[in-house]
């Protein structure tokens, strides 16, 4: 594998970003780890009729079969596993990305809290000085979102939000996700072709 990523999907709005990203690395040939909260398993059913099994198992299944992973590509943990190798420093991934980010959990990672595994897993980055990616889906943001997001870039996270660009003149809501999927990319270093390049004929 030519790199490990751990992927958090929680309950933002945004869900198919989640499900493109996964798509995306397992398609380049990163091994993923795969976490998510019991409100991402609402938002997948409410914004894409996807039903995210509740055992590990068989969401490996699931994605491995549709997105055609290499077998061991895709490792999924419970939201309390915590003998997971995200939940160490010893073994950590080479970068993290939530996607899509709640404000909650956002403020729970700047606030340094470990209650599940995909909050000390980012813990886990931070203090590792690895990759963290936030990718939140909010708007308006409060004084209170804004205060929590620059705690964490001060810590070395990076905050990217939602917020498509349109030079690239999208022409249907598949390529607005895929422009946010390819700077969560670029942030990764992992190559991709999704989004023509700014100066890119």
């Amino acid at each position: 594998m030519k790199k490990t990523v751990t992927l958090a999907l929680t309950g933002a709005s945004g869900m198919a970003y989640g499900i493109r990203l996964l798509e995306c690395l397992l398609v380049a040939g990163v091994r993923v780890y795969l976490i998510y909260s019991q409100a991402a398993q609402v938002v997948a059913r409410q914004e894409m009729d996807l039903a995210l099994p509740a055992r590990t198992a068989e969401t490996e299944t699931l994605f491995s079969e549709r997105f055609k992973a290499q077998p061991g590509q895709l490792r999924v943990f419970g939201r309390e596993e915590w003998f997971a190798p995200v939940a160490s420093g010893s073994n950590a991934p080479d970068a993290m990305v939530i996607c899509p980010c709640t404000i909650g959990t956002l403020a729970a990672v700047a606030a340094g809290m470990s209650d599940n595994l995909i909050e000390r897993a980012a813990d886990v980055m931070l203090k590792e000085k690895r990759k963290l990616v936030l990718v939140p889906r909010e708007t308006p943001f409060s004084a209170i979102h804004l205060e929590a997001m620059l705690k964490l870039a001060h810590a070395g996270a990076v905050i990217l939000p939602a917020n498509p660009g349109y030079y690239h003149r999208p022409q249907n809501v598949g390529e607005l996700v895929d422009f946010i999927v390819a700077r969560v990319l670029d942030q990764l270093g992992v190559e991709h072709e999704l989004v023509a390049r700014w100066g890119e004929n």
